[in-house]
């Protein structure tokens, strides 16, 4: 796994490009920073912008190439992060010791999903907060049609409501749709896609909402 993302993070190009994805950008901002964990986060668009609004970043990725272009980004952005490189199911936080969890364009085999899903859920806080978006099942057909809109090529990598709502049923839900985009990501993300598009917010017995 490594070696596949240290192949495509390892051009001087950004694979995803700079730039915040859009979604992200959209709904972090209505939330007070506090702790981020940002996994799967590449060459570190996502959680560099996190950083540019105040939030601590954690960031993981597979890729040690990934790991260098987001700290040379964050340096010319002038922000800090922690950024661990390693397969996420070796790393281990404290339980309940992040404010919020970024998932973008995070996609692994199922059923490790819903076992990566619910690893997560103990890293978060009650009242914290999930934003992710993903490429969706109907995404095969987009794909099929222009394979550069990126993503994966099987089924059981995409995602469902259905799949979120039952990884993430201890969440009330602030947005869950799924949708038909234009992506224009760096060199691997351009063109229509379906994904799906999800912001929960953990539920506990402490939370005022």
């Amino acid at each position: 796994m490594s070696q596949k993302w240290d192949e495509r993070y390892k051009s001087t190009d950004f694979a995803y490009g700079t730039e915040p994805n859009v979604f992200f950008r959209e709904w972090l901002p209505a939330f007070t920073p506090g702790s981020i964990l940002m996994p799967a986060d590449g060459e570190g668009r996502n959680g560099i912008f996190a950083a540019q609004t105040g939030w601590k970043v954690t960031s993981c990725d597979f890729s040690t190439e990934a790991r260098s272009k987001a700290m040379l980004l964050a340096r010319e952005k002038q922000v800090a992060l922690e950024y661990l490189v390693g397969d996420f199911s070796l790393l281990s936080f404290q339980p309940a010791s992040f404010d919020a969890i970024g998932l973008i364009y995070a996609h692994l085999d199922s059923p490790d999903k819903s076992v990566f899903h619910r690893q997560l859920n103990g890293y978060l806080r009650p009242g914290g907060i999930i934003i992710l978006e993903a490429f969706s099942k109907q995404h095969l057909h987009y794909k099929q049609l222009n394979p550069g809109v990126g993503g994966p090529g099987d089924l059981q990598s995409l995602y469902s409501k259905t799949e979120i709502t039952a990884d993430f049923h201890n969440y009330d839900i602030l947005l869950l749709e799924e949708e038909v985009i234009f992506l224009q990501e760096g060199s691997f993300h351009v063109g229509e896609g379906a994904v799906v598009r999800f912001v929960g917010r953990k539920r506990g017995d402490d939370v005022t909402r």
